[in-house]
């Protein structure tokens, strides 16, 4: 290697580092505000109410994924990703999907109040909850606030420039949580949920428009723009939309078996299992995509093979220590946590941390994106939802959900067949780094043991 390709490698090892610190920052800082404020509002709230919000929730998650093209990813990792014209071409397919998710929500809300006054939901079941249908309709307008969203964002995360996407996170949050305290204390209403919701939205969009440099947005339609978006975008749709039912599937489902109360129950066990891994992935994606994707366009296969064994070890070791912990330490945790009403999130929780053990190969999915190989995270996403509606509703058939919680932690092992030959193709297969993390497992689940052993 020429002196030339040592000095990019460094440079993109400095940029990453930086872009790794503050994505780190911003997970620490996100989840801390997101715990946080779920604990406090957990004491103001009865459980009904984050039993109906996780509905209105996985409904807005569901119809954005299922319309989603991989527009930021595409930025990301295309040649034209600082091209003003390939970006508002973006932006503006982006408003158009905000308006066309708006009139969806709104009609899923009229559908599940013709539903309720019909009686065709079960009288217990959280879809028969009377507010739901206006808390549905309620939260449709992020969809319109989060379309308007600058394509600046996109680019940033491109150009490593996580430290202004961490503060614009974080004030977004923080802002979301001193209303939604407000709110609750002074009402003890969903309400406070649904509009800390809508401002953080407002917030983070205004900031990513107003503070991070670049050409502005405007209106534009460019046909080889378009024509490029949609090329690399008909794989993410099918990714998104089976992915998304996959993610998502367990709530669908158990909002039809499980009460609101039930369901909110559930929700913290998914809430403090889903803050981690939510915080991994976004780390993966702020940090490996763009350095996957930057070795990538310089065709370095070592590089970015090299990059990928890094990036693997550090993953591996956390969440192999965090799943054998949880697995152990869970109900200790969520008993030090929450008061009484939410002591079966603990049990839940325990069983749901076994998920840990198949996310470590998500990083795998960002080389694909990186490569262009979208196809292969569309058959991905594809065995997670074939796995999970075939195995939850025979789960619940069985035992009811305390069975299919089961369902929900290991519906997505199959995927392993796939990641192993793919990987195996692109030479990013190494049995023996496979097998020498495994013991790590075994550590986290001592920690949780003694942990366990000393406080309870």
């Amino acid at each position: 290697m020429g002196s030339a390709g040592i000095s990019q490698s460094q440079n993109l090892r400095r940029r990453a580092i930086s872009a790794g610190t503050w994505s780190l920052v911003a997970l620490v800082a996100s989840q801390v505000i997101r715990l946080g404020g779920n604990l406090v509002m957990a004491r103001l709230l009865m459980p009904e109410m984050f039993g109906i919000m996780v509905i209105a929730t996985t409904v807005a998650v569901v119809l954005g994924l299922l319309s989603d093209i991989g527009l930021r990813q595409n930025i990301i990792q295309s040649k034209r990703g600082d091209d003003p014209v390939f970006l508002n071409t973006a932006w503006t397919v982006q408003i158009l999907r905000g308006l066309v998710l708006f009139f969806l929500s709104l009609c899923l809300a009229g559908l599940v109040w013709a539903a309720q006054v019909a009686g065709m939901w079960p009288v217990d079941s959280t879809y028969n909850a009377p507010l739901l249908p206006l808390v549905l309709a309620v939260t449709s307008v992020t969809a319109i606030i989060s379309g308007f969203g600058s394509t600046k964002v996109a680019v940033a995360f491109r150009t490593f420039q996580q430290k202004k996407l961490v503060t614009i996170e974080i004030a977004a949050q923080f802002i979301g949580l001193l209303l939604m305290f407000g709110i609750g204390y002074f009402t003890r209403s969903i309400w406070a949920l649904v509009a800390a919701g809508l401002v953080s939205a407002l917030v983070s969009t205004a900031l990513g428009h107003l503070w991070i440099g670049g050409v502005s947005n405007r209106l534009q339609w460019d046909v080889s723009a378009l024509k490029e978006l949609v090329r690399f975008g008909r794989w993410m749709l099918l990714s998104s939309a089976v992915g998304v039912l996959a993610m998502q599937g367990d709530r669908i489902l158990f909002g039809g078996s499980m009460s609101a109360a039930e369901l909110g129950v559930y929700s913290i066990a998914v809430l403090m299992l889903g803050a981690f891994e939510t915080g991994v992935q976004r780390l993966v994606g702020a940090v490996a995509l763009p350095a996957f994707s930057e070795a990538v366009r310089a065709d370095d296969p070592v590089r970015l093979r090299n990059l990928y064994y890094r990036f693997r070890l550090i993953l591996d070791v956390l969440l192999l220590f965090a799943c054998g912990f949880l697995l152990i330490a869970s109900p200790l945790i969520v008993g030090w946590l929450y008061d009484a009403r939410y002591a079966g999130a603990g049990h839940m929780l325990a069983i749901l941390s076994l998920s840990l053990f198949t996310l470590r190969f998500t990083l795998a999915h960002q080389v694909w994106l990186a490569l262009g190989l979208t196809k292969y995270q569309a058959m991905d996403n594809l065995i997670r939802f074939f796995s999970l509606w075939t195995l939850l509703p025979l789960l619940l058939f069985i035992g009811g959900a305390d069975y299919a919680v089961w369902g929900v932690a290991l519906y997505s092992l199959p995927t392993l067949f796939l990641v192993v030959s793919i990987n195996r193709r692109l030479s990013l297969l190494s049995v023996k780094r496979e097998l020498l993390v495994l013991p790590v497992l075994g550590v986290g689940a001592i920690v949780g043991f003694f942990l366990t052993y000393l406080f309870s």
